[in-house]
């Protein structure tokens, strides 16, 4: 398809939308803005531009027909996650300039480097490891997977662009993948999680406790770690498969690399402070966000990197204009009352309807509405307690409406390369063009659900959870 097409393909749901009647409980603010989201979101489906380009056009057409003002498009560049995510990439920088990245890659090739999938594997069970401490899943991607990840590519020479196929196609979907799991899996993992069980407790008087969650989550999250690496392996095939020869190479490579450098040890000083304020913001108050740009700083100050490093980040801010863009066209969908609007509109759809019906179609709703999301939190507040209510009021088992909900609340974010946090982060590298992002990610969102809600739901009334 030519690029002039997909430009007035893109354009297409912006015209259509705006030209149909504002629905009854809208304002025409809030329908124009779906209609510029819908917009966003073809163009960074078809990619007639850059995803820079469609999000910054996105925001300055809805400033010129007075949708948003100068100073509420540009707040969204302010928002903790965006920064969060700049930062990850500066942290990748850091685990990489210093050599550090180079050094755990070449211990974990060392370990396990005979086979691609093992990698993949590997990084899975430290995912799991570090998940109960880390409340935010940004930060666990992007200040301490991520940047091994990267590093586990750049050793094995595949690099965006040809070398792609080679290595690093697969180990950054594996890795974006398994973090959505991980999420799913602890109730202190993922900043939305204690959020969903609070309104649980407010709406509906059920109570999920730390080990409630763990219990019903254990299976079919062991099940997915399993399955979602190895159905991306079939589906993304790395070229390089079986590494026998790795694990010599790994050992004479450290070997060559000798003792760590004092950049190394201080950069390595900043992951473990940076791990244990994520791990210990309960207590400390300490916002992850923070946390990251404290690490930078520290690293700033200490030489690890420099500052001309930090502004040739090509990605980091790349990732700035059209993540704070999306995130803030779909945070003023919600404050307009749009999202508001959509829930009633299904709630009331469901009225009368046989529970089991009214069960799926929430979760359904709930799953592939995120679509329209670029934060899990923003969807959590919007519309979780409106579909477990509705669901309930249908006669479906309430333990297994909040745990249902609560558990997609997670997984839909394994869709679109802005709907969580991690997920620019590994989108931005670069290996993974947006159709292939996309297209695994609605297959991995069918494999969730059967996981989740399927084999889940059998596993929670073993437990007599409903």
């Amino acid at each position: 398809m030519s690029k002039k097409m997909r430009a007035i393909i893109t354009l297409l749901p912006l015209i259509v939308i705006w030209l149909i009647p504002v629905p009854n409980g809208l304002t025409p603010q809030a329908w124009h803005l779906f209609a510029i989201f819908m917009a966003t979101v073809f163009g960074f489906v078809l990619s007639p531009l850059a995803n820079g380009s469609i999000a910054l056009m996105s925001l300055v057409f809805a400033i010129l027909t007075g949708n948003l003002t100068l100073a509420q498009a540009l707040s969204s560049f302010a928002n903790s996650t965006v920064w969060l995510i700049v930062s990850a990439f500066l942290f990748a920088k850091g685990f990489i300039l210093t050599g550090l990245g180079k050094r755990i890659a070449y211990m974990i090739t060392r370990a396990f480097g005979d086979s691609t999938l093992k990698l993949a594997y590997s990084l899975a069970i430290s995912d799991v490891i570090i998940g109960p401490a880390t409340p935010s899943n940004t930060a666990r991607a992007g200040g301490v997977l991520f940047p091994i990840v990267s590093s586990l590519c750049a050793s094995f020479d595949s690099l965006p662009g040809p070398t792609a196929k080679k290595l690093g196609n697969f180990l950054m979907l594996s890795s974006f993948h398994v973090d959505i799991i991980v999420s799913t899996m602890f109730l202190t993992a993922m900043a939305a999680n204690p959020l969903a069980a609070e309104l649980a407790k407010k709406t509906l008087g059920v109570s999920i406790s730390w080990g409630a969650w763990f219990q019903a989550a254990i299976v079919p999250g062991i099940i997915g770690l399993i399955v979602i690496p190895f159905f991306i392996y079939k589906m993304c095939p790395p070229e390089l498969k079986k590494t026998p020869e790795a694990k010599e190479f790994a050992k004479k490579e450290l070997e060559k690399m000798g003792p760590a450098s004092k950049r190394e040890k201080m950069m390595f000083g900043v992951f473990i402070l940076s791990l244990i304020l994520w791990a210990t913001s309960t207590i400390t108050k300490i916002d992850a966000t923070t946390v990251a740009l404290l690490g930078v700083c520290i690293m700033l100050a200490t030489d690890v990197i420099q500052w001309g490093e930090v502004i040739g980040a090509t990605k980091a801010w790349d990732s700035l204009v059209w993540v704070g863009a999306v995130v803030g066209l779909a945070g003023f969908l919600n404050t307009t009352g749009f999202i508001g609007w959509f829930a009633k509109s299904v709630a009331a759809m469901l009225v009368g309807t046989n529970w089991m019906v009214a069960f799926i179609v929430a979760v359904l709703v709930y799953m592939y509405s995120h679509y329209a999301f670029a934060s899990m939190t923003a969807h959590v507040t919007a519309m979780y307690a409106a579909l477990a209510a509705v669901a309930v009021a249908a006669g479906a088992p309430t333990f297994l409406t909040v745990l249902a909900l609560a558990f997609t609340a997670n997984i839909c974010g394994c869709m679109t390369h802005y709907g969580t946090g991690p997920a620019p982060i590994y989108f931005g590298a670069g290996y993974v063009s947006q159709g292939e992002w996309w297209k695994i990610g609605f297959l991995v969102s069918v494999l969730h659900l059967v996981i989740w809600i399927g084999i889940g739901g059998i596993w929670w009334k073993i437990l007599g959870l409903w």
